[in-house]
């Protein structure tokens, strides 16, 4: 959008951005919270060192890892176990893993990693204290870690196109921070520097845990081959990312946080709008771009799925990537807002998806323009939003209308319309979907389905005096207290809301989970149903002893021969 008054391109509307298909076509950026914190412990010069490696041939056994910042030390503490292949699983009502995992504030004592040895094993079952950070488990690729360490004890490499197909040696299932079952609350960490940006906790984690998974990997192999086994090929390390499978218990998260939510996709909107508005482009930007583009095309042609809808997307996706380096090849994109050019282009030309992937990429030249958006993602706020009930019934109703006033028009009387209902499983207390009309769960439902209640609470206020305060109203109807602080919020926070139906029979919960890996810096979406799906994190990235400044950002596009 163009400001007509000083001809400066403003953030994309919240129309277009908010849509589910759109959000599930996001792709991970400079913004990135894996991105995030390898910079800024290669900026900062984190020390990194293992003071504990106890893991027996068998592979079972205790590890610590830390990480030495400016002024905190953060300590991995993790367990291995001998799991039996009938007992891996990656749902979530697992009761075994492979490894098992506790971010620890500080440098653990032997005590502190005795006491974890009897409750992270056991994860759920077990309690942590505030000293621990996240909590998290990991399963292994069954094939692939087979090969590897029976490659490694015979003495050579494994199989780099086995390594590609896969991408992963284990696969966490869950990583558990923010007070969940007495870790350490979100409060605690908010004030530091280092944990300023969302989820830096969980992703200091994840970065520990696949040095561990490397390490054990070996471990094994040398444990099984003796004096014939060799060290994973350095290259071949870089390769292997962390996997993950996550399902529903994540996707209702971008629901019932608005504001965070919001400020995420604010500032990735906000940085395009910066990129776009460049007038002219340098020939390192230049540069930069073309090179990440072909090295996308080296990304993009490793993704691999199985399911139906990611084989499409993927096949529009690498068509897409054809069209952007016909148009880059015929442009010297330095000149008359290239990049502006290049995005109008791109929203008549490409999918979703490639759009997107073209808009992460227009991002990359401009760190220092861009960068330090990363400072507003978070919602730190101490207090919660609170309602003003002084709002009168007409600044009510305009609120939703401007909020939810795509969704005033739909039938929502209609069975395909509210086909679906979000309930917490009494087993797992994980939230579900399940079938309204074919399942005994309306009961149960839970407030996520903002546009249905939108339409609900402004039928309501029908008959109510303009003037009346909205306080009189929930008082009478507190049923819609939540439907009145999400439209105030979004008077704020315009990236608030999906603008889509989220109990509809068409909805696809994968959409909503993409678009939070998305900012994680997950790569290499792989749907296994439209409820649960895998991803990779960290492959490419440098292992903790080798980061520096030089490999600390990039190494999520994979290197290419020239």
């Amino acid at each position: 959008m163009l400001d007509a008054q000083n001809n400066k391109i403003e953030r994309r509307e919240p129309a277009q951005v908010m849509r589910l298909s759109r959000l599930g076509s996001l792709h991970q950026c400079r913004l990135s919270f894996m991105r995030n914190l390898t910079r800024r412990m290669a900026r900062e010069g984190w020390q990194f060192s293992r003071p504990v490696f106890d893991i027996n041939d068998a592979g079972v056994g205790r590890a610590v890892y830390s990480a030495k910042g400016p002024d905190r030390t953060y300590s991995l503490v993790a367990f291995a176990h001998d799991l039996p292949a009938e007992l891996r699983s990656d749902r979530v009502i697992a009761e075994a893993w492979d490894a098992t995992f506790a971010l620890f504030d500080g440098v653990p004592t032997t005590e502190d990693v005795d006491r974890l040895s009897q409750n992270v094993p056991l994860q759920e079952a077990g309690r942590v204290s505030e000293k621990e950070l996240s909590l998290s488990r990991a399963n292994r690729s069954g094939r692939l870690w087979a090969h590897v360490v029976d490659s490694l004890a015979a003495g050579h490499q494994p199989d780099a196109d086995q390594i590609a197909q896969v991408g992963y040696l284990m696969r966490t299932t869950a990583v558990y921070g923010s007070g969940k079952f007495g870790a350490a609350d979100r409060e605690k960490l908010s004030d530091r520097p280092e944990m300023n940006a969302p989820f830096q906790a969980e992703m200091l984690s994840v970065f520990l845990t696949r040095a561990f998974v490397r390490d054990l990997v070996q471990h094994m192999a040398q444990a099984k081959g003796g004096d014939t086994a060799v060290p994973l090929d350095p290259a071949l390390a870089r390769d292997f990312g962390i996997g993950n499978s996550t399902g529903l218990g994540m996707a209702p998260f971008i629901v019932n946080h608005p504001i965070l939510f919001n400020n995420w996709i604010m500032a990735r909107e906000e940085a395009i709008a910066r990129v776009r508005n460049v007038e002219t482009a340098t020939p390192d930007a230049v540069t930069t771009f073309r090179n990440l583009l072909h090295r996308s095309e080296a990304s993009i042609h490793n993704w691999h799925s199985a399911h139906e809808i990611q084989i499409a997307k993927l096949a529009t996706l690498r068509k897409d990537l054809q069209t952007i380096s016909g148009f880059v090849a015929g442009d010297d994109l330095l000149n008359d807002h290239p990049w502006d050019r290049m995005h109008r282009w791109a929203a008549k030309t490409l999918s979703e998806d490639g759009q997107e992937l073209l808009a992460s990429l227009m991002l990359e030249p401009y760190g220092d323009l861009v960068d330090t958006l990363t400072q507003d993602m978070s919602d730190n706020a101490s207090d919660a939003f609170v309602i003003d009930g002084h709002q009168t019934i007409s600044q009510s109703r305009d609120q939703i209308e401007n909020s939810f006033g795509w969704a005033l028009g739909i039938d929502w009387a209609s069975r395909e319309n509210i086909a679906r209902a979000w309930y917490v499983s009494e087993e797992k207390l994980e939230p579900r979907l399940g079938e309204r009309f074919d399942e005994p769960i309306a009961e149960y439902e839970q407030p996520l389905a903002p546009a249905r209640d939108a339409a609900l609470a402004h039928a309501a206020m029908m008959g109510w005096d303009a003037g009346q305060p909205v306080a009189d109203f929930l008082l009478r109807h507190p049923e819609h207290r939540h439907t009145i602080r999400r439209a105030q919020i979004n008077a704020t926070a315009p990236y608030s809301e999906i603008h889509d139906n989220t109990i509809s029979a068409t909805v696809l919960p994968i959409d909503m989970l993409r678009a939070k890996l998305a900012f994680f810096g997950a790569t290499h979406f792989d749907p296994r149903s439209d409820r649960w799906v895998r991803i990779s994190m960290y492959s490419g990235a440098p292992y903790p002893e080798d980061l520096n400044q030089g490999n600390a950002d990039l190494w999520v596009y994979p290197e290419v021969s020239s």
